[in-house]
């Protein structure tokens, strides 16, 4: 709460405490992938957790989160503020009304289940948790080799940097120009008497539509002039502070660990196109893969060098570190883009609606991590998982996560072009 919610305060214990469940429980989810991999606990013991966990996160996603909010943004409203457990009520309704309509454009339904059981709720928080994990994973393939790359970085020079501030200064002088001439206008009207003398109410009114002094006139043209050098004023000043943000950026890639990132940059740009490449072969081909890239990756290099190697120990290790890697980025990733999207729209009466809601994306995130991590596990330690899930449609969200991130990954390549495009468009603008 200190580190996420610092500058606004999150006064509703309640709120505190259904944040606090929800990450917990998240974690708790990726806690037990680590012990199946690893071993932990009888299989027996693993089974009774999972299911515990995922009823809690269910129960805490699909029905107090939704009802808080729908509470929270009632009590706002003041003409309601009497009867808001009744319209929160509504609100949740609707909120299971659309949300179980969610399942019918997909093929996840599952007649043998019945409405509440696990199966029927996590696969439609699955569709919404996939859906936001593509999106991210595509904005984020794309944006990070552009954001590491000093490749994509512009030249600028402290010629460029002088040559704007240089204008930024003249658009200054001449605001303060104009506006000491706005002053003496205003100064010779009052001495002229023509600021007193002025008739009020509606002959005002017919006045000013007949007649018009001639220092009005000007008046209203300074006034015009400077609104538009004081918007130009903080155009050249925004261009300014991004001149010197990426000369920072230039003499950061240069020193060790900016070429470290750079590196960093042109290995995720390859992941990028290897991945976009993987997502339309996934989706032409209605291919899904059988066993985890970490087996599949080992098999291939043993078979090519045609040494002797324990294809199953090195993979459970291999797979722990692995999954343990897309964890912590995962959290991690999701946690800094939450905060910033708080920082940027919460306020004092919108902030518990705010936490929940990013409790909210938080679950359904980290359980729709669970059932696409699965498939990067050996078949031996997704038995549980796949058990406890019950018979869902793993495919149909592996193929429906390619859809979103080819979709997410071309737009974000399509909007970072024209952005990088313009940029220096818009420097060389006279």
């Amino acid at each position: 709460m200190r580190q996420l919610f610092k500058d606004y305060e999150v006064r509703q214990y309640v709120v505190q405490v259904i944040f606090s469940v929800t990450f917990a429980f998240s974690c708790t989810m990726f806690e037990l992938i680590i012990f199946e991999i690893l071993g932990v606990l009888n299989s027996s013991s693993r089974y009774f957790h999972w299911k515990v966990n995922l009823c809690v996160i269910l129960l805490v996603l699909v029905f107090t989160v939704p009802f808080y909010i729908g509470y929270f943004i009632v009590s706002n409203i003041r003409l309601l503020h009497k009867q808001r457990l009744l319209f929160s009520c509504l609100l949740w309704l609707t909120f299971m009304y659309f949300f179980w309509k969610l399942g019918d454009p997909f093929p996840i339904l599952s007649p043998k289940h019945g409405i509440l059981s696990i199966e029927q709720l996590i696969s439609r928080v699955g569709v919404i948790g996939v859906t936001l994990m593509a999106l991210l994973s595509g904005f984020g393939a794309v944006n990070c080799p552009y954001t590491y790359m000093s490749y994509f970085l512009r030249n600028v020079t402290d010629t460029d940097i002088l040559a704007l501030e240089r204008r930024l200064l003249q658009t200054m002088d001449m605001i303060i120009s104009k506006k000491k001439r706005m002053a003496m206008t205003r100064r010779t009207m009052f001495q002229k008497g023509e600021v007193h003398n002025k008739p009020s109410g509606f002959w005002r009114m017919i006045r000013s539509v007949t007649t018009s002094a001639p220092g009005s006139e000007n008046l209203t043209l300074i006034q015009q002039e400077v609104d538009a050098l004081e918007e130009l004023s903080r155009q050249l000043f925004l261009e300014t502070a991004d001149l010197y943000a990426t000369k920072e950026r230039i003499e950061y890639s240069k020193t060790f660990k900016g070429k470290y990132f750079n590196f960093l940059g042109y290995f995720f740009s390859i992941y990028c196109v290897w991945k976009i490449f993987m997502a339309t072969i996934n989706i032409i081909f209605d291919r899904v893969g059988k066993t985890d890239p970490v087996t599949r990756g080992i098999e291939i290099t043993v078979n090519y060098l045609g040494i002797q190697f324990d294809v199953k120990f090195w993979s459970q290790h291999i797979s722990f570190i692995l999954v343990g890697i897309i964890i912590v980025t995962s959290i991690r990733g999701l946690l800094i883009t939450l905060t910033k999207f708080f920082y940027a729209i919460s306020s004092s009466k919108s902030s518990n609606v705010i936490v929940l809601l990013l409790a909210q994306i938080m679950g359904m995130y980290f359980v729709s991590s669970v059932l696409l991590i699965r498939m990067s596990m050996p078949l031996e330690y997704r038995a549980i998982i796949t058990q406890v899930l019950g018979e869902l449609q793993f495919n149909f969200y592996h193929r429906w996560f390619d859809v979103i991130f080819l979709v997410s990954a071309l737009s974000s390549i399509l909007f970072l072009y024209l952005a990088h495009k313009q940029a220096p468009e818009k420097h060389m603008t006279p």
